[in-house]
């Protein structure tokens, strides 16, 4: 480490004080605090528009150590990033690698945080500020720049960004479209991943992509994909208007993470926010009715509340650990959603079969 690192402070909304030195850019930001626990895909992980508002802790103890890959695209798609931007509002870690080697590494991790404006700490017990937020929840904080906290510093108001229209700051803006086959889908952008519009070119499927408040009932199309996003999904009261016009109609329809939070509003369920969500690479699902268990990846603060299923809906899968609701689906239409990932990048892929299921409805 450098004798000359600049200091900086996390600050927690109960009094709590950890202090570290920065990376990144130096800078001062606020958000919710949550944990990730997974080992690698910081590059996918941060670039996750599911985290925006977020300031995001990791559980591994070194982040940095293989860089980060250039930004090549593919497909109008930069390849191995989740969006075209960091998504987090900062970054802390246990111990932060100035030195990095991977084949593909074009910079530094905190070369790219400090051009995007991101900050970041290391050098603090990530292990007690995981586990407060495992006994208490997660819970708003801000970082300030030095280790001098004062009365100001302790006292500041932040808002919960769960309260604002985080799905509209990391949706697209105007519809735009990816050719890959006769086969088309709406794709409803509430954040979407770039690895799932890559799985449905993968599968010979157009994407006619359009932001969350898009009337996209008046596009010609085989079926509707609600995306993976940030925050409350009663947010998105136009997309589960939009929703519920489209399942009346008997369209084929999936969401993923946020998207299937976004189809049970829909059809009248209730929603509600988990104690620290399911941020992760390693969580286990249990299909109901069947002895198999899937490894998924995951990253949600809100869950479907399964004790609300209407008649002719059906708890499709159930997290192992905590009994959360893991999916929905119809007894009998084409409706269905997951809260995981099925595209796991980085991650798993036990679960792509389930865009394999939607596109044979399709067909």
């Amino acid at each position: 480490m450098n004798k000359n690192q600049e200091r900086a402070t996390l600050i927690l909304e109960d009094g709590s004080i950890f202090s570290g030195y920065s990376f990144g850019y130096l800078g001062e930001t606020d958000g919710e605090v949550v944990f990730n626990t997974g080992m690698v895909g910081y590059p996918e992980t941060i670039s996750d528009p599911s985290y925006a508002g977020q300031i995001l802790v990791t559980t591994y103890p070194l982040i940095g150590n293989y860089g980060v890959p250039p930004k090549t695209s593919e497909n109008s798609l930069l390849l191995h990033y989740e969006s075209d931007k960091i998504q987090i509002k900062a970054l802390i870690v246990s111990d932060y690698s100035e030195n990095y080697s991977h084949w593909n590494a074009e910079r530094s991790l905190s070369d790219w945080m400090e051009e995007e404006k991101i900050p970041g700490i290391f050098g603090i017990d990530t292990r007690a500020l995981t586990r407060k937020l495992r006994e208490n929840g997660t819970i708003l904080g801000w970082i300030i720049k030095g280790d001098n906290v004062t009365e100001a510093d302790l006292n500041k108001k932040i808002e919960d960004p769960n309260k604002t229209d985080l799905v509209g700051s990391v949706c697209t803006k105007e519809v735009v479209e990816y050719h890959a086959g006769k086969t088309k889908i709406v794709l409803v952008d509430c954040g979407v991943k770039n690895n799932i519009i890559r799985a449905f070119q993968g599968r010979d499927i157009s994407v006619i992509r359009v932001p969350y408040n898009y009337d996209f009932m008046n596009i010609k199309a085989d079926g509707i994909m609600i995306s993976n996003g940030p925050g409350d999904p009663k947010m998105c009261q136009a997309t589960i208007e939009n929703t519920k016009i489209a399942l009346s109609a008997g369209i084929p329809t999936l969401g993923v993470c946020l998207g299937s939070q976004i189809i049970g509003l829909a059809v009248g369920m209730d929603t509600y926010k988990l104690k620290y969500g399911h941020r992760s690479l390693n969580q286990p699902v249990n299909e109901s009715g069947t002895n198999r268990s899937y490894i998924t990846s995951q990253n949600h603060g809100f869950a479907v509340d399964a004790e609300t299923l209407p008649q002719d809906w059906r708890e499709w899968f159930i997290n192992d650990n905590d009994g959360s609701n893991e999916g929905i689906i119809h007894i009998s239409k084409p409706f269905f959603g997951t809260q995981f990932h099925p595209e796991a990048s980085p991650g798993p892929d036990d679960t792509e079969f389930i865009f394999d299921m939607f596109v044979r409805t399709l067909r």
